[in-house]
């Protein structure tokens, strides 16, 4: 099964992919590597959610706009070279805007990390970084940045 038919599969559609807030592109390609800028939760055009976790925004939620950032930066590889070439998923990086004494990072990446899961199956498995900031653009929670490998 190719990886859109499996995203298929599982009701999962890509959006599309989010306009650059800022002077750079959604992803580039460096050899067998497909690197994303960070992506927020941006649903049909808009920001979902505003403020910091463990203050406005509850972990949980925090971890659904970390599902939410994941599906944008596929989209954004999509739109790139095709869903379809990405072999593995190399790394995860991903920002949570925390409140003071928040440190349930990890928990809220994982909204990411198991959607690439049951997405790419083995394939999905990852390194990742998990870190808690004071401010992240556009005063979202959660930003997501992906490096993928691809076949040739």
């Amino acid at each position: 099964m190719t990886w859109s038919g499996r995203l298929g599969s599982l009701g999962i559609e890509l959006p599309p992919v989010p306009a650059p807030a800022g002077a750079y592109v959604p992803a580039v390609r460096s050899g067998n590597l497909v690197f994303t800028a960070g992506q927020v939760p941006f649903v049909d055009g808009k920001i979902a959610a505003t403020g910091k976790v463990g203050r406005e925004i509850s972990p949980e939620e925090a971890k659904a706009h970390a599902r939410t950032c994941a599906l944008n930066a596929l989209a954004a590889v999509d739109q790139l070279v095709g869903i379809d070439k990405v072999s593995r998923v190399v790394k995860v990086v991903g920002f949570v805007a925390s409140a003071e004494g928040f440190t349930g990072q990890p928990a809220v990446l994982n909204g990411a990390s198991e959607l690439l899961g049951e997405v790419f199956g083995d394939a999905g498995q990852h390194v990742r970084s998990a870190v808690g900031v004071a401010e992240l653009p556009l005063g979202v929670p959660v930003e997501v940045e992906l490096t993928v490998e691809i076949g040739f």
